[in-house]
């Protein structure tokens, strides 16, 4: 029986929010899980199905997080399988990139299809050269691919003609894809319609996908594990992990683990309707927030700080200058010390509240026009004539944009306001 670790989208060396504990997150999901589920459970390899790196370049700090894990796995005997993804893919004017290096100096086995006078074929992996578009470990033989992106659905047809020729029959094969496929789209580029996936069935055992950052299968045969950890906020709901996969003859069992270190993250929403000034705000939402949330207590097991990310809606009653966020982050990470406090401000300004209640049949012209006339009956210099005011303003502004000479726009504006001052 072999048993093997797939996981994808690591992300080593990716920066969110301006925080540095945050980048080391990434890292100690990578160290945790390969501790866990490579090391504890002696997997024969460990496939890596994309975006290793977060980026081309790999700053120094992101090369030693990924150094730190792979010599221990070289040190266990346990090779590491792995493809380029859209983040760490090599330039199309280069040769060079850094999972190459890796692979050149023995690292990893970094599998791709060998391209040359426009003619794709597969090599078998060459130890002398470390370099092949497959290999086989045991039973097992693993083929690889590289970043397709939008081209994926036209380049799957001639890599199914080249696993016609190459793939064992007497083996299990696995194939390695980075790529979105139908229905499981969280990219712009467009997915792999699942009838082209599907025509790797006839040559492909288990297909090891990566790209997408949540976890999903098909046909219990194609395995997206998701990426070790979230990316973004927005990413945390999704369901994420590695597998664990234990292949005896032309079966197998695929087991998702998430049980390694990953940063928690709280998501909290509060409607601001109904507060006319900013002390019933900020009273009202600390009073939410603390039937809400309680206090990080670092003294207590293992837990990790959260990410606490505030979302407020609704129509303000006040200008949105007073909501002040930045004093609102500082108050909340006092009382109830996370990570980090994100505010996202989705309400709308007092200024613009006559154009959110109108129906959407009104024009974008007639809304630009109840704003501004609401803005001036809000001044009680020239609340009398909101209508008139609106008016010297939007011609104004069509003179402007009409590239009208300043002089002529200054003239009409100094006859509008002495006749309505008259």
């Amino acid at each position: 029986m072999t048993k093997f670790l797939h996981i994808a989208d690591i992300h080593l060396g990716i920066r969110r929010y301006r925080s540095e504990e945050r980048a080391q997150d990434f890292f100690h999901a990578w160290r945790d899980c390969i501790e866990r589920y490579a090391l504890a459970e002696a997997v024969s390899f460990v496939l890596i199905a994309g975006d290793f790196f977060d980026a081309r370049k790999v700053e120094p700090q992101a090369m030693n997080q990924a150094m730190f894990c792979l010599k221990r796995l070289q040190e266990a005997n346990i090779p590491v399988i792995a493809i380029e993804g859209n983040h760490d893919s090599h330039e199309a004017s280069t040769k060079f990139s850094w999972l190459r290096s890796l692979s050149r100096w023995g690292y990893i086995k970094l599998l791709e299809p060998v391209y040359e006078d426009g003619v794709s074929r597969l090599d078998a992996w060459d130890e002398t050269k470390n370099k092949g578009s497959f290999i086989d470990i045991g039973d097992v033989r693993i083929f690889g691919s590289i970043w397709y992106g939008s081209t994926v659905t036209q380049s799957l047809t001639a890599l199914v003609d080249l696993l016609r020729d190459h793939h064992d029959p007497q083996r299990f094969n696995i194939m390695m894809l980075h790529t979105d496929v139908e229905g499981h789209v969280n990219h712009p580029s467009p997915p792999l319609p699942i009838a082209k996936l599907n025509e790797l069935k006839d040559y492909i055992d288990y297909l090891a996908l990566g790209h997408t950052h949540k976890n999903f299968v098909i046909d219990d045969w194609a395995y997206n594990p998701g990426s070790l950890e979230a990316c973004s906020v927005d990413e945390y709901a999704n369901e994420r992990g590695a597998y664990i996969v234990e292949v005896n003859g032309k079966q197998h069992t695929a087991r998702l683990v998430k049980e390694y270190r990953q940063r928690p993250v709280i998501r909290v929403g509060f409607d601001v309707n109904g507060q006319a000034t900013p002390e019933e705000f900020h009273e009202a939402l600390f009073g939410h927030l603390r039937r809400e949330l309680t206090p990080f207590d670092a003294g207590v097991g293992e837990a990790l700080p959260p990410v606490i990310e505030l979302a407020l809606k609704g129509q303000l009653g006040f200008k949105t200058s007073l909501l002040e966020l930045n004093r609102l982050r500082d108050e909340i990470k006092k009382e109830f010390k996370p990570l980090l406090v994100m505010v996202r401000n989705q309400t709308v300004p007092v200024e613009y509240a006559v154009a959110a209640g109108l129906n959407e049949s009104v024009s974008r012209s007639e809304r630009e026009r109840r704003v501004i006339e609401d803005l001036i009956s809000r001044d009680a210099r020239f609340r009398d004539q909101p209508t008139e005011f609106a008016s010297l303003i939007l011609e104004a502004k069509r003179l402007a944009l009409g590239e009208g000479n300043p002089g002529q726009i200054t003239e009409m504006i100094e006859s509008k306001l002495n006749s309505l001052s008259a």
